[in-house]
C-alpha cells in the first residue's frame, strides 16, 4: 500500500447484528477505495474480514478484523465486528478506539430488537455512530416504519440522511436530504443525478422536516429558520450533522445492498464530512489529561499468529510510535497496518492511526502503553461468563501444555475465564455461549495441537446431616511386630445452621486423649468430611470430641486420626445424611416484553422469583432477581436468548447451599453411581 503522505485519517468500526451483512460491507468499502480489486464472499469464503479459520468454517466473523484504506487523501482504518452477541467482548474492546462506528442492520422489523444493547453501548461511551440499513433490496417494511422501529431502541434521535429511491422491491437510488438531490445507482460505478421523484416528494419531506426538527433541538439558529419557514443554507446543516454526529447527539441513517456497492460510497462521503477526526476523539477520551507528545496508545485486540507471533493492535492517542519503540519497559518488535491477516510494515506512525504492534510480551488487551508514565484511561468491563465446558486434552501428555496455551487463549479473548475446581477437580472453561467455548476449543487444536475431549462440567453436590448423634465410638487398634497402633475415641456429631461450615472442638477431661493427639482427631474428622457418605464433601457439622482412651506405647497422632475417621464413618449414616446443591443469585435483564416468559422460564427451572423492575438507566428493560439452583444454569443462557431475540442476558453469584428436592436427589445420586463426586449428565 502506498506510503504517500495522507491529510487526515480516520478510524471507523463495523457493527450490527450477525448476518446483517458487516463483512460485506467491509469487502465493498475496500473495493471502491481501490484497496481490492476484486470482492471476496462469505460464502466462498475469501473476505478480508473473516479470515481466520474459525470464522470461514462457520461463516461468521469471531474476532475483530481491521483494514486500512485510502479515500480522499484521508487513511481509513475499518474494523469488522463480530456480530454474535457471544463475541461482544471483542466489539466493545474495539469500539473504545474508534472515532466512529458505523451501525449496520437489517430493513426487518423483528430484528430491528438486538441493537437495543449496541445502542445503549454506543450512547453509554459518547460513540459517535451511523446506521446503515443494509439489504434494501430485501425490505419487507417500508422505509419510515424502519426509521420508527429504530427510533424506539435508541436513546438519540435517528436522522434520515438520505431516503431510499425504490421500485418494488429493488433499491434504485436515493435522494439525499440535506440537497435533496435525487441519484440513480449503477452497478460498479457511482450514482448519477437524476430529477427528483415526484411520487416521493410528500414521504421525503416528511422524513426531512423530522431531520430538520432533530437538528434544531441542538442549534437555536436552526431553530429560529424553521419557524419563520426560512430555508437553511445546506453549509448549516452539514456543520450541525458534523457537530451533533462528533457529540453523539444524533444518529444519521443510510440506505442501500453493500453487495451491490449501493450507498456505500454516499457512506464513505458523509465519514470523511461529517465524522469527527481523531484529534476530537482524543481530546473526548482523554478529557481530564494535558496535551502532551509523549507515546499513548491503548491495547484494543491481542492475536497470536502462526508466522508473526503476537501481534498488539492498538490506537494511537497521542505522541509518536517509531520501531523499536519501548512501550511499558516492553521493546515493540515492529510496527504494521493491517489488511486483515495481511501485514505492511511501517517505521512510525502519529497519533489517531490504529496499528498493530508485535512481540509485546506481558501486555494484555485493555492496556495503556506509554515511554512515560501512563494515563489513565477508561476500560471496557468483562463480561460475566455464562457458560462452562469442562476439559480435558485427548492426549494425557499435553495436560503439561494445557495452562500455557489457555493462558494464550485468553490474551486472545479476555471473555474467556478458565478455573480447576476445587470439588470436582475438573478443569472448567468459561464463556459466552456454546459457539464461544467451540471456537475456543478450534483455537487450541489449530494454533497449539491441543484437541480436548469436553463434557458438561459437574455440578458441586455437598451433603450435610439433618440429626444429631452423640457418642459415636471409634477404635483403632492394629499390632503387627514391634509397636502397634492404638487410639480410642469417642465424638459428638450435630448439624449446624446452613453455611455455617465445619467446627471442632473437645471436651477432654482427665487427659483420657493427650493434648498431642487431639490435632490428629480434627484432622482425621476433616478428611472424612472431604467424602462423605452420599459421596459429597460434608458441610454445616459439628464435631465435639468428649472421651477417649490411649496406650502408652502404642498410641499415636496417626492412630488417633485413623480412630475418628472410624468414629465419623459409623456416625454420619446415622445422623441422616442430606443432599445439598448450590443455588445463585441471578439477575437477568431483558426487553420488558419478554418479562413474562422469562418469569415462566426460571419457574420451570426451579427458579425462585424475588421481583423485577423497571431499569432507571434503559426504558424499554427490566430486571428480574431470582434464586436459581446452579444445576438448572448450565443451558439458561442458551434459552434465555432464544426466548429474547438474543438480547436479554444475566449476572450471577453463588448464593447459598439448599437441600435438593428427594425424587432429584435420588436421580442424582442414582446417576453418581456409589458416591462418585459430582453429577455425570
Amino acid at each position: 500500500m502506498s506510503e504517500k503522505v495522507i491529510s487526515g485519517s480516520r478510524n471507523v468500526a463495523i457493527v450490527g447484528p450477525y448476518l446483517s451483512g458487516k463483512t460485506t460491507l467491509l469487502e465493498s468499502l475496500l473495493f471502491v477505495t481501490g484497496a481490492i480489486s476484486r470482492k471476496g464472499s462469505v460464502k466462498d469464503g475469501n473476505t478480508i474480514g473473516d479470515s481466520a479459520g474459525e470464522a470461514r468454517d462457520r461463516r461468521m466473523s469471531v474476532e475483530v478484523s481491521a483494514a486500512s484504506t485510502e479515500y480522499n487523501n484521508t487513511r481509513f482504518t475499518f474494523i469488522d465486528c463480530p456480530g454474535s452477541v457471544e463475541f461482544a467482548q471483542e466489539t466493545y474492546n474495539a469500539l473504545i478506539g474508534v472515532d466512529a462506528a458505523i451501525v449496520v442492520c437489517e430493513p426487518i422489523r423483528d430484528r430491528v430488537l438486538t441493537l437495543a444493547p449496541l445502542f445503549k453501548f454506543l450512547d453509554d461511551w459518547e460513540i459517535p455512530h451511523l446506521v446503515f440499513v443494509n439489504k434494501m433490496d430485501r425490505a419487507n417494511i417500508h422505509v419510515l416504519e424502519t426509521l420508527h422501529a429504530l427510533k424506539a431502541v435508541s436513546s438519540r434521535p435517528l436522522v434520515a440522511h438520505q431516503y431510499p429511491i425504490m421500485q418494488g422491491e429493488e433499491l434504485t437510488g436515493f435522494i439525499d436530504m440535506v440537497s435533496e438531490q435525487a441519484y440513480q445507482y449503477h452497478p460498479g460505478a457511482p450514482a448519477d443525478p437524476i430529477p427528483f421523484p415526484e411520487h416521493l416528494k410528500a414521504e421525503e419531506h416528511t422524513a426531512r422536516a423530522e431531520m430538520l426538527e432533530a437538528l434544531a433541538n441542538f442549534d437555536d439558529h436552526l431553530l429560529e429558520e424553521l419557524l419563520e419557514d426560512i430555508e437553511p443554507p445546506q453549509e448549516e446543516i452539514l456543520s450541525d450533522l458534523k457537530m451533533e454526529l462528533g457529540a453523539d447527539l444524533v444518529v444519521p441513517v443510510f440506505f442501500g445492498v453493500a453487495e451491490q456497492d449501493y450507498g456505500v460510497r454516499p457512506l464513505l462521503e458523509a465519514l470523511l464530512r461529517e465524522a469527527p477526526e481523531p484529534e476530537s476523539t482524543a481530546q473526548r477520551r482523554l478529557k481530564d489529561s494535558k496535551a502532551s507528545n509523549t507515546p499513548l496508545a491503548q491495547v484494543l485486540k491481542t492475536y497470536y499468529t502462526p508466522q508473526g507471533g503476537k501481534l498488539s493492535l492498538v490506537r494511537v492517542w497521542q505522541g509518536k510510535l517509531t520501531d523499536g519503540i519501548v512501550l511499558n519497559g516492553v521493546r515493540a518488535g515492529g510496527i504494521y497496518r493491517l489488511m486483515g491477516q495481511q501485514q505492511h510494515s511501517v517505521n512510525e506512525v502519529g497519533a489517531g492511526e490504529i496499528v498493530a504492534l508485535s512481540r509485546l510480551e506481558g501486555i494484555k488487551t485493555g492496556d495503556i502503553l506509554s515511554t512515560g508514565q501512563a494515563i489513565a484511561l477508561s476500560k471496557v468491563e468483562q463480561l460475566e461468563p455464562v457458560y462452562a465446558l469442562a476439559i480435558t486434552p485427548e492426549k494425557r501428555n499435553d495436560e503439561v501444555k494445557l495452562s500455557a496455551a489457555i493462558t494464550k487463549l485468553l490474551e486472545e479473548d479476555p471473555s474467556l475465564a478458565w478455573e480447576q475446581h476445587g470439588d470436582t477437580h475438573e478443569v472448567i472453561l468459561w464463556g459466552q455461549g456454546e459457539i464461544h467455548l467451540q471456537v475456543a476449543l478450534d483455537r487450541l487444536r489449530r494454533k497449539y495441537n491441543l484437541p480436548m475431549s469436553t463434557h458438561l462440567p459437574q455440578v458441586p453436590y455437598k451433603e450435610t446431616i439433618r440429626k444429631t448423634v452423640n457418642s459415636v465410638h471409634g477404635r483403632y487398634k492394629h499390632q503387627s511386630g514391634g509397636h502397634g497402633q492404638f487410639g480410642d475415641v469417642f465424638l459428638d456429631i450435630k448439624p449446624l445452621p446452613r453455611g455455617e461450615g465445619f467446627n471442632f472442638k473437645e471436651t477432654i477431661v482427665g487427659g483420657v486423649v493427650p493434648r498431642q493427639y487431639i490435632p490428629g482427631v480434627e484432622m482425621g474428622v476433616r478428611e472424612f468430611l472431604s467424602h462423605g457418605p452420599l459421596g459429597f464433601p460434608v458441610v454445616d457439622v459439628a464435631v465435639t470430641l468428649t472421651n477417649g482412651s490411649y496406650h502408652n506405647v502404642d498410641s499415636s497422632e496417626q492412630a488417633f486420626k485413623q480412630a475418628a475417621r472410624l468414629a465419623m464413618q459409623t456416625g454420619i449414616p446415622q445422623a441422616q445424611p442430606t443432599l445439598l446443591e448450590p443455588i445463585l443469585r441471578i439477575q437477568v435483564t431483558t426487553p420488558s416484553e419478554f418479562t413474562s416468559k422469562v418469569l415462566q422460564l426460571l419457574s420451570g427451572r426451579r427458579g425462585q422469583i424475588l421481583g423485577y423492575e423497571g431499569r432507571d438507566d434503559w426504558q424499554g428493560w427490566d430486571n428480574i432477581s431470582a434464586y436459581l439452583p446452579q444445576a438448572e444454569m448450565q443451558d439458561f443462557i442458551v434459552e434465555l436468548r432464544s426466548l429474547t431475540l438474543g438480547v436479554g442476558y444475566f449476572h450471577w453469584e453463588y448464593d447459598h447451599l439448599q437441600e435438593v428436592p428427594e425424587k432429584l436427589a435420588e436421580r442424582v445420586l442414582a446417576s453418581n453411581g456409589n458416591g462418585a463426586n459430582g453429577n455425570s449428565k
